[in-house]
């Protein structure tokens, strides 16, 4: 009781000190005069001292001992910064040999970009350890002038950032077949992540070398330990292509290609080549080990579909999702994210009936082309078994389609470009779990 008076006394003593800098001003006094100024600084002092006073109290526990309040100097500035121990959100290695991969995790994030130790991997030959004083890039073949650059010949081009999101074609390959209950976002799509890209438009590069009007395809190679290539369209060079040195703000990461790597936004991030040590000019496509063997899609007809570049309009709902489980019925947000390799996410709808009724979502700004898109939604659930859907349309109008479309049009043994509507089952416990479409 004796803290608690002593504190009440020196909010008297504060509120005193206020009430003498009130009467200094005088009755009727201009807010602009020097008088007023003066009673506010002395109401400002006197409202101080009251804070001070109070904060005094907080700071000592029952028995006199100081309470934690954060007050402990704790470490000083380092040259790196870190998370907070309460905050430990990881990759998830799916499959921890030299042609591995691991994941984003899509649950564990809000907004639109992704932290770049955080950005999810694809490897097919390990990540290799470049020296960015020794960094060449070859490009020959049908140009007038084959020219060999260095980093610091590329960095000497004007530059451009963007915003893109890159995912790789085989990502959501558990929500076609072997489909468990048991999966996160993240293990469903975490083979996607935006970034800030900064690099030289390859446009400005192929300018220099120049490139032969009858020049169709290039060869874009890596440098890593088994030469992985893949054959890709002028066009695309012409279009938004990057060489690109930098993600967010940074040099790339080494698992994202550093010192240089090749960047496609909107295409399958096969063909956005990592470590890019040389570009061949042709009239053909080269018919790669990389681009045959694999990266081709299987349809019904048993014909492969090859070169299927462009990635489809997609979306999934990052929460509530597995492992979830709602306390009770009431108000939630459901949010997740939506992109397309065609441009901008003209909107998302959200189905919590299994797809019988859908209501628009709103979109979190900014809405950039070829760019994840947050959408948002809010929901009250009466506690009864619920199926929860999201579905994107992007600006060229293409929709999201079903599970049961997807499969009718490519067939069961497709591996890649994955972009049907994704379910989580509220169970009427609140447990959240990867619903199937089939289920509605």
């Amino acid at each position: 009781m004796r803290g608690r008076t002593d504190g009440h006394e020196r909010d008297q003593a504060g509120a005193g000190q206020a009430a003498e800098a009130a009467r200094a001003a005088g009755p009727g006094a201009d807010p602009g005069d020097r008088g007023a100024r003066i009673s506010r600084r002395a109401l400002l002092a006197g409202a101080a001292a009251t804070l001070g006073a109070g904060a005094l109290d907080a700071g000592k526990a029952q028995d006199g001992a100081p309470a934690t309040t954060g007050r402990t100097p704790g470490p000083m500035p380092s040259p790196v910064g870190g998370r907070s121990p309460h905050v430990s959100p990881r990759r998830l290695v799916q499959r921890p040999v030299v042609d591995g991969s691991s994941v984003t995790p899509l649950q564990d994030l809000d907004g639109i970009v992704t932290p770049s130790d955080l950005h999810f991997e694809r490897h097919h030959g390990g990540v290799p350890d470049l020296d960015p004083a020794a960094y060449t890039l070859l490009i020959h073949g049908m140009v007038e002038r084959p020219t060999v650059f260095t980093l610091d010949d590329l960095q000497r081009f004007p530059r451009s950032s963007r915003l893109h999101f890159l995912e790789c074609s085989g990502n959501g390959a558990s929500s076609f077949r072997g489909m468990r209950p048991d999966r996160t976002p993240q293990q469903i799509d975490g083979l996607t992540s935006t970034s800030e890209w900064t690099g030289v438009p390859l446009e400005a590069v192929f300018r220099e070398v120049g490139v032969l009007p009858e020049a169709r395809w290039f060869l874009a190679e890596s440098a890593d330990a088994v030469l992985y290539s893949r054959s890709i369209p002028v066009e695309k060079a012409w279009d938004d292509a990057l060489i690109a040195w930098g993600q967010n703000g940074e040099p790339l990461r080494p698992e994202q290609g550093y010192p240089a790597r090749l960047f496609l936004p909107g295409w399958e991030g096969s063909t956005s080549v990592k470590w890019l040590r040389r570009i061949e000019l042709s009239d053909r496509p080269f018919m790669t080990r990389d681009e045959t063997s694999k990266y081709t899609d299987p349809t019904k007809n048993g014909v492969a579909r090859q070169f299927s570049f462009l990635m489809d309009v997609k979306s999934i709902i990052t929460s509530p999702a597995f492992p979830a489980v709602l306390p009770g019925p009431g108000w939630y947000e459901i949010n997740g994210i939506a992109w397309s390799g065609r441009g901008r996410v003209r909107g998302v709808e959200i189905s919590t009936d299994g797809g019988t009724t859908w209501s628009p979502a709103r979109l979190e700004e900014p809405v950039l082309p070829k760019c994840h898109t947050r959408f948002r939604h809010g929901w009250q659930w009466d506690g009864r078994e619920s199926l929860l859907m999201s579905r994107a349309t992007d600006e060229s109008g293409a929709v999201q389609p079903t599970l049961a479309a997807l499969r009718d049009a490519r067939g069961p043994g497709t591996s890649y470009h994955i972009h049907h509507i994704r379910a989580w089952k509220v169970e009427s416990t609140g447990r959240v779990v990867f619903g199937l479409e089939d289920d509605a």
